[in-house]
């Protein structure tokens, strides 16, 4: 071959330290003298690669360990490394292993793709073209077998091509993933001149003329690539190549300038004026960073992995760098990192495409040139490419407040917003200073946004991804881009809290009013929505922080809301709800709400409907925002509960929540569901059931017992599986002879089959007998389906009868996924003797897995400690499981020496459980 391989001088480690090309090729000549056998020398000179290969990997990652954020020079070593293994492939087939009388004719070998850009991750594919002037002649094509299959011995995914000129720009012009690879071809070694010439032909023939299908072709497939990845930036588990804002999008923008303007490196779009030396320092900062992350988790993985799975976050925040901090973790560092330089992505992409618009390279959309409507908008904007522009930069710039209006503007006319009025924001955030944040009339202004027009979230966003969303209010600043390292949330802060505005638009337009009849029906009665819009805006301000985000953000919000133009009063209903944004939440789904307690409790703290209202559609809507999913029918039936149940006893009089007249109310809704008995008979069962039994369920359960416990013999187990739509979930009853431990076994029943509970209670009848009612869910959170409840009743059956021993057989069954892992809840246990008149309440929130509840509730029975009921809430890898129990005497579990010793008992089932569990 006549063109030598020149040793770079811009890698992590001298080049020469890596691999060198010329003692590569000696040492092969050498491995032939002693291996005259064509077998035995490929397999030496295998060998021989295979530790070149492994030693120049283990030195680049060496290096890179030790300076883990400098990507570009490694990913530049990855392709020296590549290009030596691939030249003295090369060698060896061409000297060694081809026929001495072969003629293959010329040829020149390429690289293409990513490796031909020269940005190699560890696992990267090896794109090659070998590139033939008229015909690929049998010779070239054997010489070609023998390089690919050193090659694929060496376990390189090796991605190739054997085409001539012609070919080339045929496909070229056929396929766009063809011509883009071909865009960042690079010459390796063989006919120098061939490449050229297809260079040349490629720019003369095929590119030329064609850059608006170019860069139409490559943001279609930008599009269908986000959508393929989830359609948004903010995915708590993103795509590092693939993803919105990812390293794919700035390739993109590699190819579209390089198809267009021609350029060799993206620095020269400064030169070119389509990027400002700041701007192409973003650029850069984000291709580093994100290359970077890409070739940590290859090394981590040992294969090519570009997805940053929870349980890699951890690990690539430690290679990384990253510390705990103040109350965060460091994956939580990284992760708010990671977001910043995405959206820093999606900004430089909307200011690159501008530019291409702005030469029709980028054509507007169809609908847009059918239908255009110029709309009119204000003094001082233009429209340009259906876009709201500003005319005049430096005469809209005089009045500061104008940074405001434009997105008012934007709203208003229902336009877009131009990205060269976006970069002038971005250019003159410095003009918003104190002054401005508290100026009355910008705080209108922003209030306007925020209120006038629809729904705000478009604006939001856009202002919040400028930078001026935290420019105007600092205080938002800490939450933008900051990622919750759970399984719960979907979003980051500051797109959850945009997520729940955008709810709270679409409640209040009367989108939802089927699905959320309480919350469309406050807003449609009336509040205020200022304070309601501030409060939601400002729920989730104070995470973050070591302490408590609730009383970091009530506090913050002391401060914001007046800025924002509130009254006093409004200010102090913003604290509050600020304040007690989870109270109606955990209430609703870690307590009892058929306790009158709970709901007494929860009224007093209330105090007013105003408040109650407020706080209900403020509920709703940062659940809904929490991401897909999350919200379901369960969660609205028992907000729903205690929101009628709070507003009647607000109005009424709290001395309707009480047993006593729940007893009675219950016992008269039982005769009339049950006509056909018999006086007595209602009188017996009403008899038979203690008082507690009234309160908890509802009337078609009462009466399906009442049927359930006639006449049942007291070695029978009767099961009824009932499909509860308001609760979205399959309502399990059960009546059999009283044992103990009965609510355990049936935990170990229901978790056996895959079943997770989400509330169950349990009596006992004068006569001997237990009755229990659970609701449960399948392992996607929705009622079973009809087809599965005879295998349900089956297994639970045979589980009761003994038949099946829960504790042996659930112990394959409890494992938590191994990218799952990575998530650390701490355990906290709370005993509370306040939240009921006749039972003590148990909280253990701790890790979640499939056999928690059975744990507990053995743990429990083993101690003698009676369940009457038990709410379960599980947020992502997090379960808060409450229990309401007493003693083996009926008592409360006063004694501290007693509470003490039952902790440490769950302490350590919970342990031993997650052991197994992660096994």
């Amino acid at each position: 071959m006549k063109d030598e391989l020149s040793l770079p001088d811009d890698l992590i480690l001298p080049a020469e330290e890596i691999a060198d090309p010329a003692s590569l090729k000696a040492a092969i000549d050498v491995a032939r003298k002693t291996h005259s056998a064509d077998k035995a020398f490929r397999q030496a000179v295998v060998d021989l690669l295979n530790d070149a290969k492994d030693q120049g990997r283990a030195r680049i990652a060496e290096a890179f360990e030790a300076s883990p954020r400098n990507s570009a020079p490694t990913t530049r070593a990855y392709c020296w490394l590549t290009d030596c293994l691939v030249d003295a492939a090369l060698h060896a087939a061409t000297h060694h292993l081809s026929p001495k009388d072969a003629k293959p004719g010329p040829f020149a070998l390429c690289a293409v793709g990513g490796y031909g850009r020269g940005e190699m991750a560890p696992h990267s594919d090896v794109d090659l073209l070998f590139l033939a002037s008229t015909k690929i002649a049998p010779d070239l094509e054997a010489l070609i077998e023998i390089v690919l299959y050193l090659l694929w011995d060496l376990h390189l995914k090796v991605g190739h091509s054997s085409r001539t000129i012609k070919d080339c720009l045929k496909l070229g012009a056929e396929d766009y993933t063809i011509r883009t690879a071909l865009l960042e071809m690079r010459f390796l070694t063989g006919k120098r001149s061939l490449a050229s010439d297809l260079e040349a032909r490629l720019w003369s023939d095929l590119f030329s003329g064609s850059e608006k299908q170019f860069v139409e072709a490559k943001l279609n497939e930008r599009q269908a690539r986000h959508t393929r990845q989830g359609g948004q930036r903010y995915m708590v588990e993103p795509n590092v190549k693939e993803g919105k804002g990812g390293l794919r999008d700035l390739q993109s923008l590699y190819w579209i300038a390089k198809y267009v303007h021609g350029v060799s490196n993206t620095s020269q779009l400064v030169t070119l004026g389509v990027f400002t030396k700041e701007e192409y320092a973003g650029f850069r900062k984000a291709d580093d960073f994100l290359w970077a992350v890409r070739c940590h988790l290859h090394l981590i993985a040992d294969r090519a992995m570009d997805q940053l799975t929870f349980d890699m976050q951890v690990e690539v925040a430690d290679r990384m760098g990253y510390r705990d901090r103040a109350g965060r973790r460091a994956v939580e560092v990284f992760m708010q990192e990671y977001f910043r330089h995405a959206t820093e992505v999606g900004e430089l992409t909307r200011i690159f495409l501008t530019k291409m618009e702005a030469a029709h390279v980028k054509s507007e959309p169809l609908l847009d040139r059918v239908f255009r409507r110029r709309p009119s908008v204000g003094k001082g904007y233009e429209v340009v490419m259906n876009r709201l522009a500003v005319k005049d930069e430096a005469s809209f710039l005089k009045d500061k407040l104008n940074i405001l209006r434009l997105f008012d503007e934007g709203l208003r006319t229902g336009m877009l917003i131009h990205p060269d009025a976006m970069r002038m924001i971005t250019a003159n955030l410095g003009l918003i200073d104190d002054e401005m944040r508290n100026d009355p009339e910008a705080a209108k202004i922003f209030m306007g946004t925020l209120l006038n027009h629809g729904n705000p979230e478009r604006a939001l966003r856009r202002m919040n991804e400028l930078g001026l969303l935290a420019a105007f209010i600092p205080e938002f600043e800490p939450i933008v881009a900051m990622m919750q390292f759970n399984m719960y949330h979907h979003y980051t802060v500051d797109e959850h809290t945009i997520q729940c505005l955008r709810h709270l638009a679409l409640i209040e337009h009367g989108d939802l009013k089927e699905e959320l009849p309480v919350a469309s029906t406050i807003l449609k009665e009336g509040v205020n929505r200022k304070v309601l819009y501030v409060a939601l805006m400002l729920h989730d301000i104070g995470k973050g922080r070591e302490e408590d985000h609730s009383i970091v953000g009530a506090r913050i919000a002391r401060t914001v809301a007046p800025r924002l133009g509130l009254k006093p009063a409004e200010c102090d209903t913003v604290e509050w709800l600020v304040r007690y944004h989870l109270l109606m939440s955990d209430m609703a789904q870690k307590r009892d709400i058929a306790d009158p307690r709970t709901v007494r409790d929860f009224a007093k703290a209330v105090r007013t409907r105003e408040r109650l209202d407020m706080l209900c559609v403020l509920t709703v809507c940062d659940i809904r925002g929490v991401g897909p999913g999350t919200w379901n029918n369960w969660k609205a039936a028992l907000l729903r509960a205690l929101y009628r149940q709070t507003r009647r006893a607000l109005e009424t009089g709290l001395e309707d929540l009480n047993r006593q007249y729940r007893e009675r109310e219950a016992r008269k809704a039982l005769r009339e569901a049950l006509p056909e008995w018999g006086k007595g008979e209602l009188d017996r069962e009403i008899r038979r059931h203690y008082p507690t039994y009234w309160q908890g369920l509802h009337v078609t359960a009462h009466a399906q017992l009442a049927e359930m416990l006639r006449e049942l013999p007291e070695d029978e187990i009767r099961i009824d599986l009932h499909l509860d739509d308001e609760r979205d979930a399959t309502r399990a009853l059960f009546a059999m002879s009283d044992h103990p431990g009965i609510f355990s076994r049936l935990a170990g029943a229901l978790a056996l089959v895959g079943a997770n509970v989400v509330d169950a209670r349990t009596y006992t009848t004068k006569d001997g007998f237990a009755t229990a009612a659970f609701w449960i869910q399948d392992a996607d959170g929705h009622p079973y389906e009809e087809s599965r409840l005879p295998r349900l009743r089956q297994m639970i059956t045979k589980t009761l009868k003994g038949e099946v021993i829960a504790r042996e057989a659930i112990k394959d069954r409890d494992k938590i996924k191994k990218r799952e892992r990575a998530f650390k809840v701490n355990t906290a246990i709370s005993f509370d003797n306040e939240g009921s008149e006749i039972y003590t309440i148990i909280e253990v929130d701790t890790r979640d897995r499939p056999a928690l509840l059975f744990d507990l509730t053995r743990t429990l029975a083993a101690a003698n400690v009676q369940i009457a009921s038990a709410v379960i809430a599980t947020y992502g890898e997090q379960a808060v499981d409450t229990f309401y129990v007493k003693d083996m005497f009926g008592l409360k579990l006063y004694s501290e020496s007693k509470q003490k010793s039952l902790e440490a008992k769950l302490r350590q089932a919970i342990s031993e459980g997650q052991e197994r569990a992660g096994s």
